[in-house]
């Protein structure tokens, strides 16, 4: 006679485990929800907890909530195996390991690990753009320290968002998957001066001021731009030489005549 199998049995008297396919590496942006999922299979009547590692402190046991940091919550769905641990608006401080553990005798628990990482937007080149008027303003932002892409990136100029139906010419193009967006203003005129934003979604926004200039302006030259009347470094630097041998020259013939008791008025240089 062949024994016969009964599922219920077997599962009453099997010990609990954990499903390992979940994520237990997680990245978040600061203020934004992170959520560590624990499936555990076979928990008959023990109990999940979440525990802070740490300061071992405890979390949660199954749906209830014993810390006054309320940003801390249990999630589970009644028929579930997954026992989430829900962080609201996460700070850099939280970053850390947490253990998901469940009350056998001895106890099990799996670790997880949160990053909290502060998200931001970066405008390549000067914090300070001068441009002749008729150039093109391009403007790439990036943003970095992020482990999802953006939803958005909008552009500012002042506190309005850039408005392409003012003026034509204006365009933006965005790549959410390498995180970058373009700003592009031909023909820019000193109207188009201003603060411009580049302000992704979760992100910390990041300005550059340009300024449009009609003809030279000497601030040009001290932010880096190209201009026929901006004097080379090179040619700076032999005229600093120049004068300072004049100086010298001057000083030397002064002490030389002084030395020979003649006054200053005849001292001559040599």
């Amino acid at each position: 006679m062949m024994e016969s199998h009964n599922p219920y049995w077997e599962q009453a008297f099997s010990q609990p485990f954990f499903d390992n396919t979940t994520k237990r590496d997680v990245t978040t942006t600061v203020g934004q929800g992170a959520y560590l999922i624990c499936r555990v299979r076979n928990l008959g009547d023990r109990a999940v907890s979440w525990i802070r590692k740490r300061d071992l402190h405890i979390l949660t046991v199954g749906l209830q909530t014993y810390t006054n940091d309320q940003r801390f919550q249990s999630l589970h769905s009644d028929g579930s195996d997954e026992w989430t641990l829900k962080i609201g608006s996460p700070q850099l401080r939280d970053s850390g390991t947490y253990e998901c553990q469940v009350s056998t005798e001895p106890k099990i628990s799996l670790s997880f690990h949160l990053s909290v990482v502060v998200s931001k937007a970066a405008i390549l080149g000067n914090p300070e753009l001068f441009l002749k008027s008729g150039s093109d303003i391009n403007l790439t932002c990036q943003v970095v320290a992020t482990p999802d892409p953006p939803s958005f990136i909008y552009w500012y100029r002042g506190p309005n968002v850039v408005n392409y139906s003012q003026r034509g010419g204006i365009s933006v193009v965005t790549d959410k998957q390498t995180r970058t967006s373009t700003l592009l203003i031909a023909r820019a005129q000193p109207e188009d001066s201003g603060n411009y934003t580049c302000s992704p979604s979760s992100s910390d926004p990041a300005s550059v001021l340009v300024h449009v200039l009609n003809g030279e302006h000497p601030a040009a030259m001290q932010h880096g731009n190209s201009s026929s009347g901006a004097t080379p470094p090179a040619a700076a630097e032999a005229l600093l030489l120049v004068v300072c041998h004049l100086v010298w020259s001057l000083a030397h013939g002064l002490v030389h005549g002084l030395a020979r008791g003649r006054s200053p008025a005849t001292v001559s240089l040599r």
